[in-house]
């Protein structure tokens, strides 16, 4: 006899929650390309500034790979499945990947396009958040939210002078 789980009453309706999972699939996939972006310019990166770069970049992919493991849980727990996959990410995300193996400066230019981009991501998911109550989610949003901001700071200090 097979056991079936209850239905899920945590109380957001069904359909917000279905709205808030699609969100975060969005933040997910946007994740996702940003982490393998990030960790192949890692492998990637030459010149000058190769060793700073390269810890730089190692510090972020390893952050955002922690990251991934929040976001999708937190999918699940409003009970839809997380995406996954390359078509099922590069479907979703709004970040292209990089053609080739840009130059140092090139990749750290495309780090802060990418931490903005999730940034806005993370932006049009909270007026979901807040309308459903959903607190969790709006916490999870607002500790991304600031990462990625600081991210894109510390990068785009880089580009100056």
């Amino acid at each position: 006899m097979a056991i079936t789980a209850p239905p899920i009453d945590i109380g957001i309706p069904a359909a917000q929650r279905e709205q808030i999972a699609q969100g975060l699939g969005r933040v997910l996939a946007d994740s996702t390309v940003l982490y393998a972006k990030t960790h192949g310019f890692h492998w990637n990166v030459t010149g000058p500034m190769f060793n700073t770069l390269h810890l730089m970049f190692m510090e972020q992919y390893t952050e955002l790979w922690t990251a991934l493991d929040g976001i999708a849980e937190r999918i699940r727990a409003l009970g839809f499945p997380a995406p996954y996959g390359g078509s099922a990410i590069g479907g979703l995300s709004s970040i292209q990947e990089s053609e080739g193996v840009p130059a140092a400066m090139a990749m750290v230019r495309e780090l802060v396009e990418g931490h903005e981009a999730v940034a806005r991501t993370i932006r049009s998911v909270f007026s979901l958040a807040d309308e459903a109550n959903d607190q969790p989610t709006a916490d999870l949003l607002t500790q991304r939210l600031q990462i990625h901001e600081k991210t894109a700071w510390m990068l785009r200090s880089l580009l100056e002078g």
